[in-house]
This record gives C-alpha cells, structure tokens and sequence, in this order.
C-alpha cells in the first residue's frame, strides 16, 4: 500500500511594523482546498500604520483559515495551516519518515519571510513564525471543509481564465501593489495579463499592452476611474432617522487617536499664523506645469513649494529640526530633515515621510512627493515609511479650509499648516487689488522651540512663497 507524509505547518501573524502587536485581516486570497506556493500572497493585513500584503514561506496545500477577514489578530497568532506533502512510499518505509521530515524542516536558515515593501527579515522570527507537525496519511486528496469555506470567502473566480490561470491551485498572478492598483482602476483582471518581468511578475508595461490590445472607447472610463479611485472607501456616515452608526476604533484611527493624544498632553504646544501674498508661487507652479522642466511625468502642486520653502527655512535654522530626549534630558538636534507629508486615506490618516528631503533638488522633492502621495492613497505605505520623521506638513487647504492649529506628529518640534490658497483684496505696491492669498499656521513645541525661533521659521517661510526666486538665493 503506498502512503504518503504529510506535515502541517502553521502560519503565524507576523510583526510587520516593528513592534505592533496585532493587525486586522482584510482580505484571503485562498480558501482550504487550495494549492499555494512558496512565497505566494496569501492574505492582506492592516495593521496600526498600514495594509501589507503577507507572502506564505512554504509549498503545500491550506489546511484551514482561523481567522475568518476582518478579524483583529494578535502577532503570533497562528492565522492558516498548510499540508506540505513529503516522500511517497511503500507502508513498511512510512514508520521513519517522521524523523526524517523533521531534519527537513530544520534545513531552511535561508528560507526568509519577506513581506511586500520591505526587505528581508533576518534572525530567528521565521522560524517562530511556523510550526512543524508530522502525520502520515494515505495519500488521498483531502477534500477541502465545507464549513470552512464561508468563514473566509475566496475572491469571485474571473470570468476568463488566462494563461497566467493555470498554475496549479490557481495562484494568484505575480504583481506589486502599485501595479495591483492599477490593474484594478484600468479593470483589467491579473489573469489575462501575460507577464514579461523576471520569474513572471507582471509590470505596469505589460497593463499598458494589455489595455492597448482592448477596445479604444474604454479609454474615458479608465480616465475617470483612476481620479475617483481614491474616493472609492469612506467610513459609515449616520443618516438622520436611520438611528447611530458605531464605527470600530482600530488600525491607522486607533494608532491616530492614541499618538494626538499623548502628543497633546505632553508637549506644550504654541501655534502662530501669518497670512502670506502667493500670487507669485501660483505663477511660477504653473510655468513649471508648463515648461515640463521638472519632468514630464512630475506632478507640480504648491505644495512642492510649500515644502521646499520649509526645507529651506530649515537649513537656515536647523534648531527646529529638533527631538526632546527626556530620558537623557537633551535636545537632540537631527542631522538631516525627514519630513512629514500628512496624508488623509481611506483607512485614515498617516503621515509618511521622505527620508532626507533636505538634500534632494526641487525636481527630486517632486518625484519623492509624488511617489509618498501615490503609494499613501493605494494603503501600501510601508511601517518604515512612517518612522523617523522630523518636521512635517498637512495641507489642510485641499478641503478649502483657512488653516488650524495643528498637533504636533509626536517626537518631532513643529507641524506647518499650510491653507487653502483664496483670490483676496490685497495691498500690493500702494493699491488694493485682487491677490492669490494663504493662511500658514506652525505650531511648535515650547519645550525645544521659542517663540524667536519658531517665529523666525515661520517668517522665512511666507517670504519665500511670497517671492519665490529667493528659493535659488537662499537655499
């Protein structure tokens, strides 16, 4: 009689932001019955800083999903189990063959989780991540549980299967998230797309080529979807007479709400404002539209300039780029300035960060900015996006209001308010006349920034968006 081993292996919630300690399932991608391969995106999870897509580490067949999609897990936690199969034999030759898979499953120190937009980790958590657990069975397909298949409902299957469809226990096509999301606003299904890119990973070309062999009126639609998509998730709102909606507090608004308020009950906070004439930027923001001389791909907002005025306020006053260590009772002057761009999404609001910004030409700071703002809206902000950042920015004019105050992004000094950009009555060289005119609000913490200081910044700010050329002179 031939039988087979099997061993069962335990997936467990990864920490996928550097110390979180749970994160929400929003979606599986297989269902019991399934076949999956190493490194195959099992699942989406969100946790208190973003979505991250989770890559199973080994090959087999799912066993069992625990946890049905919306379901908060704690890491750790074991979220699916795989039958791996092992060597067919003769019934004698089956007695051993536990001990042999048990080797087996020690001999993989180079097998490494890697989850999409980050880098490997190393160390011992892969291997805490699963667990080994050997049976002998004959070696019979098992059919997959019928009472399991409602608690996590695989995505509907397409309408029509690709090349790319069939690999064995339709594995999901190889794509970046970026390229996912575009697939998705374009509608085109990952499966009728041929894959060009190495190991077969499909690439935003290979859309395009799709999209081109279609039909050509589809092209407005296409257009309208991609500015809409942004729109596509909003939170439940109460209509009147339909009685209270309660909505859950967790992922990005649970992280949100306990860092506003540790930051508002431990740094003292002081806010100024200045009301700044920006004819002059909204003219240079559209011959930089016009010219392409950024690129052509670039996107040119005055928040580009916005930032690029603070970036430069900043190398003339670097004390604001500032940390308060209370463990060591120091300031902490940063050496170089990550700043923050606050960014309203779907899931809430999170504040990713370009690494360095202080360095970069204005034609750089465009692509960085544009690239936070793109990936921010998609949801697949990676965690390390999210750490270090000094000094940041929220656009709060883009909803038409004026300007706030601003708390503070904790760990850092100052948070820059920059509001929506209105045509005033303005005195400009003796005469009342119509200017494009903003409101700027920086709100700093007093413990590391006084009021010569944080006013300075701020003064340097509305002078370099009222002429912008001083942003050649003086950076």
């Amino acid at each position: 009689m031939t039988t087979e081993v099997r061993s069962l292996r335990e997936f467990k919630m990864p920490d996928v932001g550097e110390g979180l300690t749970e994160a929400e399932i929003l979606s599986w991608y297989v269902k019991p019955g399934d076949t999956v391969t190493d490194g195959q995106v099992v699942c989406e999870v969100e946790t208190a800083k973003a979505a991250v897509e989770l890559p199973i580490p080994f090959n087999g067949v799912v066993e069992q999903l625990f946890f049905p999609e919306g379901a908060t897990v704690d890491v750790g936690t074991v979220i699916i189990s795989v039958a791996v199969a092992g060597e067919a034999g003769a019934a004698p030759a089956a007695a051993p063959a536990p001990a042999a898979a048990e080797p087996a499953a020690e001999a993989e120190p180079e097998r490494r989780e890697v989850l999409v937009g980050y880098g490997p980790r190393t160390g011992g958590s892969q291997r805490r991540a699963r667990r080994t657990t050997t049976v002998t069975a004959v070696a019979t397909p098992k059919p997959a549980p019928a009472a399991a298949a409602p608690a996590a409902p695989a995505p509907a299957a397409p309408a029509a299967p690709a090349p790319v469809a069939e690999v064995p226990g339709g594995q999901r096509p190889l794509a970046k998230p970026p390229v996912r999301k575009l697939a998705k606003d374009l509608g085109i299904d990952l499966r009728a797309v041929t894959p060009t890119g190495p190991d077969g990973v499909i690439t935003r070309e290979d859309l395009h080529a799709h999209a081109a062999a279609q039909a050509a009126p589809a092209a407005p639609a296409v257009e309208q979807a991609v500015v809409e998509a942004p729109e596509a998730v909003v939170a439940p709102v109460p209509v009147s007479g339909a009685g209270d909606v309660r909505v859950p507090i967790k992922g990005v608004r649970k992280a949100t709400a306990q860092a506003m308020v540790a930051s508002a009950f431990t740094a003292p906070h002081v806010t100024e404002f200045v009301q700044v004439d920006v004819t002059r930027t909204m003219k240079f923001v559209r011959k930089l539209k016009e010219s392409g001389e950024l690129g052509r791909d670039v996107r040119v907002s005055p928040l580009l300039l916005v930032a690029k005025a603070l970036l430069t306020a900043i190398k003339r006053h670097p004390e604001i780029n500032a940390q308060w260590d209370e463990a060591a009772q120091e300031i902490v002057v940063k050496g170089q300035v990550n700043l923050g761009i606050a960014a309203a999404t779907p899931r809430g609001l999170i504040v990713p960060n370009i690494k360095d910004a202080g360095s970069r030409t204005l034609s750089g700071l465009a692509v960085a900015l544009g690239e936070l703002v793109e990936t921010a809206r998609q949801g697949k902000t990676p965690p390390a996006d999210m750490q270090g950042g000094t000094v940041t920015i929220t656009n709060v004019g883009v909803f038409g209001v004026d300007t706030g105050t601003p708390i503070l992004n904790p760990g850092e000094a100052a948070i820059l308010a920059f509001g929506a950009v209105r045509e005033l009555p303005w005195v400009h060289k003796g005469k009342v006349v119509p200017r494009q005119v903003t409101t700027l609000a920086l709100s700093f913490d007093h413990r590391l920034v006084d009021g010569e200081l944080g006013s300075k910044v701020l003064a340097d700010v509305a002078a370099l968006l009222e002429h912008p050329k001083r942003l050649i002179t003086w950076g």
